[in-house]
């Protein structure tokens, strides 16, 4: 049970005390550009699946 307390105490001293947490314009940033990130992922993994799909149904047209 020492150790236990000994991490609680040693977990609570690094998060208050050498942890740098970003300010508030830094976290908002840091959102958008994931927002945008994501975006164009989806935009790609769309892009990809539709012209997998239309391949497949002119594979489909030719061998039918």
């Amino acid at each position: 049970m020492a150790n236990f307390a000994e991490y609680i105490k040693e977990s609570y001293i690094e998060l208050t005390e050498k942890v740098t947490w970003p300010t508030w314009s830094e976290l908002q940033n840091s959102a958008v550009i994931t927002l945008v990130a994501s975006l164009i992922i989806a935009l790609i993994i769309l892009a990809m699946d539709e012209s997998a799909g239309n391949l497949l149904k002119l594979m489909y047209k030719s061998f039918a």
